[in-house]
């Protein structure tokens, strides 16, 4: 705890914060770590199989199945999510199921399984965006200010 939080603390919060500090057990850093590597690797592995069956066995170039793969990737996510075996993968991996886009279709599924009793539009879909709302908005946010500085150092698209 920052020391200018703990001089606002009467001492005998200050004393809980130490105790609760000295009793805390460590976190196992590298294990976690090892898990979200483990499921992340796996999880684009998964994904590499699935674009590779889009460009063997469908006739997609490299380039083409990549969209296919995605919402094939979503389908198993949401799929996954609403039997609740995502949830139990996300607890054990951590971070390593969270980065993926099978993370954010995960968070959105979630929000729409659990609120779909307030209806369709103020339940499903109004709490759905807002997981959404801010990952699309800082998204197309970072597309445009990448565009424009690639757009800056190839030279302002002049001849």
């Amino acid at each position: 705890m920052a020391n200018n939080k703990k001089k606002k603390l009467t001492p005998t919060q200050q004393e809980y914060q130490e105790l609760a500090q000295r009793i805390e057990p460590p976190r196992p850093v590298l294990k976690n770590c090892l898990h979200a590597f483990i499921t992340g690797g796996v999880l684009c592995l998964i994904g590499q199989a699935i674009q590779e069956m889009f460009v063997h066995w469908a006739g997609f170039t490299e380039k083409t199945a990549a969209d296919p793969t995605v919402a094939v990737m979503i389908l198993i996510s949401v799929i996954l999510t609403s039997f609740g075996v995502y949830d139990k993968l996300a607890q054990w991996s951590g971070a390593g199921t969270a980065v993926p886009v099978t993370g954010f279709a995960n968070a959105m599924a979630s929000a729409a399984i659990e609120h779909r009793s307030e209806g369709i539009v103020l339940g499903v879909g109004g709490q759905m965006f807002k997981i959404a709302g801010p990952v699309i908005v800082f998204g197309t946010v970072a597309a445009f200010v990448v565009g424009i500085l690639t757009w800056i150092i190839q030279g302002g698209g002049g001849s």
